[in-house]
């Protein structure tokens, strides 16, 4: 486990991490071919570590055996070159499921995304992630968002617990308690910047010490993530603010008019520069014909730059 907590941490810390889209055709059925040709493409940018069937991902809509094929299909695009860290969550008894059916298809690790739907005492929480834990040889990253927030104590004893508990990803965005979480745990796990559209929040982040970040602006415009990240690690203020300004904060401006944007307009966007993954499945919902056109215009004119 310390070899395997080594190589991944390297990887984490060794570039930008990206999060594929899940390619559906028009009937919602796995698009394995599509979705094998978008995992490959974006290999050729040299992603430092390949984040299947996340969030972006649309982990909360696939069955477990669509899964397994998506995370498998994953790692055989991706020839072992980089780490596949795989999506896991819902209650305790179906993210263990999806845990074992990760390892089975040769996942090098787990992202542990929020149980579903209710709110839970953090005592519960932890119990939870014991759970998944116990469940398998893989390293589990926890993803502190929503309703699922553990703070330094719990994940203090997490660690204790459970050698393979290695990574901790921050989607709450409130720096004092990633301090105090960092203060704690040290070099124990290793951090990832994991906001929703963390470009916006990449800058202070690093500032706080958490260096690294996954990119869903990655899928569709893979050479603008990779030249903003590059820019805040040299900490180029300059580049980032020019980045925020011309392309992340009038795209997030369209995100934001829906529930449920933050998946269906990276989708739209690589539909917008000829790499179509499809539709998103229900509950989400595609963008409207006002809102895809604003987007195709924003994407003209950065990749006319």
């Amino acid at each position: 486990m310390v070899d395997s907590f080594s190589r991944l941490s390297a990887s984490v810390h060794g570039g930008l991490l990206t999060f594929p889209v899940t390619h559906f055709r028009e009937d919602y059925s796995f698009d394995e071919g599509g979705y094998r040709r978008h995992v490959d493409w974006l290999f050729n940018f040299g992603p430092s570590v390949l984040f299947a069937a996340g969030g972006t991902g649309e982990f909360f809509s696939l069955q477990p055996t669509e899964y397994e094929d998506v995370i498998r299909a994953a790692v055989s695009e991706t020839g072992n070159r980089v780490p596949v860290v795989a999506g896991c969550g819902y209650g305790s008894a179906l993210a263990i499921e999806f845990a074992r059916a990760a390892e089975r298809a040769g996942a090098s690790a787990l992202l542990l995304l929020p149980h579903y739907l209710i709110g839970a005492e953090e005592r519960g929480i932890e119990a939870h992630v014991s759970a998944v834990c116990r469940s398998t040889g893989l390293g589990v990253i926890i993803y502190n968002r929503d309703n699922s927030i553990l703070g330094p104590d719990s994940l203090t004893r997490l660690c204790d617990r459970h050698e393979n508990l290695i990574g901790f990803k921050d989607g709450v965005g409130d720096i004092e308690l990633l301090a105090r979480i960092r203060s704690r745990l040290g070099n124990r796990v290793f951090y990832i910047g994991g906001m929703p559209t963390h470009e916006t929040y990449a800058a202070p982040y690093k500032a706080a010490g958490v260096a690294n970040y996954s990119s869903a602006i990655f899928n569709f415009l893979p050479r603008f993530a990779l030249d903003f990240y590059r820019a805040v690690q040299r900490e180029d203020h300059l580049t980032v603010e020019n980045g925020l300004r011309e392309f992340v904060l009038p795209y997030l401006e369209i995100r934001n008019r829906r529930k449920g944007y933050a998946v269906s307009i990276v989708k739209a966007a690589l539909a917008c520069v000829g790499r179509s993954a499809g539709p998103v499945r229900p509950p989400l919902i595609d963008l409207t014909d006002r809102d895809m056109q604003d987007l195709r215009d924003l994407l003209d004119a950065v990749q006319l730059q």
